[in-house]
């Protein structure tokens, strides 16, 4: 009666983990490979490809338990392995676990106890969460948060230059759609496409950036009182970053490092100065705002940087060009660092 019970019960469970799979009309002829360990122990492999043969002679016990995703097990029971794959190369592991008093059968996040150590049989279904998936390809949207700085030789301008960087306040905000490739386990190809927007803000704010004949100039303005001058740009741009997640290499999802690499191009959409202040004399504030694109490159190019762990992830750029039209301007570069949300 249990053997009936069991097999009705494991019918119904690859009906429903397959979809009720098609089983082809040739039956192949299968070889039985049976390896035996310890005082018990017992392996029977079925194989019908030649090619699995030779794979198999490769695989060590480790390997094997690893790519049936097998749970650890302290019973002293029969553990029964099952692995059925359709056309499509969808597989499902079935396992059937007998001992004395007990049976379990689990296909997929299904399993079914059946227990008669008492004076009646008792039926027990238990349902798994979803695996979550990794799909060989996908698209997403991220929003880069950051902060902006600049970089002159090698080196961040000091206090007192003309166009040394505020910190806080220098923000780079950027939206980017995202496609990504999966080249195989835990190794991707992601491609994107966004807009980003660059301020500077000058840690000094009675200086004026303005455009001249010249170039730009940076005009210290004695006559009022700054409160604020930066300049800022946006730009549309394209990127492409080779990616490896450990997590998923090391079968941890989420709990595993994160990295990504590769270069990205923009061209500037818009741009312009801004200064505000207050007259000596006594005056509300005031704003002059012109436009930057007489001293700002058109063009942007360098390259990105990602680490991440489980949530967080961040991430760098660096313009391999100056942010201002050469060679009269001054030769800076930005360099920016933040949060991917």
């Amino acid at each position: 009666m249990k053997r009936y019970l069991m097999l009705s019960i494991l019918i119904a469970l690859v009906q429903v983990a397959f979809a009720f799979p098609t089983i082809p009309e040739d039956k192949p002829l299968n070889d039985s490979i049976i390896v035996e360990f310890g005082s018990s122990g017992k392996m029977v492999f079925v194989i019908d490809n030649p090619d699995d043969f030779e794979r198999l002679k490769k695989m060590d016990i480790n390997q094997i338990i690893k790519e049936l995703d097998l749970p650890t097990s302290s019973k002293n029971g029969e553990l029964t392995v099952v692995e059925i794959k359709q056309k499509d190369g969808h597989k499902e592991i079935v396992t059937i676990y007998e001992d004395t008093d007990e049976t379990e059968v689990t296909v997929g996040r299904y399993k079914v106890i059946v227990d008669e150590s008492g004076n009646r049989t008792k039926v027990k279904i238990i349902t798994g969460p979803k695996k979550e998936k990794d799909p060989d390809f996908r698209t997403y949207i991220n929003t880069d948060i950051g902060i902006n700085t600049l970089f002159e030789n090698g080196n961040i301008p000091g206090d007192g230059n003309a166009y040394s960087p505020k910190g806080w306040g220098s923000w780079n905000i950027g939206w980017n759609w995202m496609a990504s490739q999966k080249l195989s386990k835990g190794k991707y190809w992601d491609f994107g496409l966004g807009l980003s927007w660059y301020n500077f803000k000058l840690d000094n704010p009675n200086y004026q950036i303005l455009g001249t004949e010249n170039g730009v100039a940076f005009v210290n303005r004695t006559d009022v009182n700054g409160f604020k001058s930066k300049v800022s740009a946006s730009y549309l741009n394209v990127l492409t970053m080779y990616r490896l997640d450990f997590g998923k290499l090391n079968d941890s999802g989420r709990d595993g490092l994160r990295v990504a690499i590769g270069p990205y191009a923009g061209y500037r959409l818009g741009g312009r100065s801004k200064f505000v202040y207050r007259e000596i004399g006594g005056s509300g504030r005031k704003k002059d705002k012109t436009s930057a694109g007489g001293y700002l490159n058109n063009v942007r190019f360098g390259i990105r940087g990602e680490i991440g762990f489980r949530s967080v992830t961040f991430f760098s750029t660096y313009d391999f060009n100056p942010l201002f039209q050469q060679p009269l301007n001054p030769n800076l570069h930005p360099f920016s660092f933040g949060l991917v949300f």
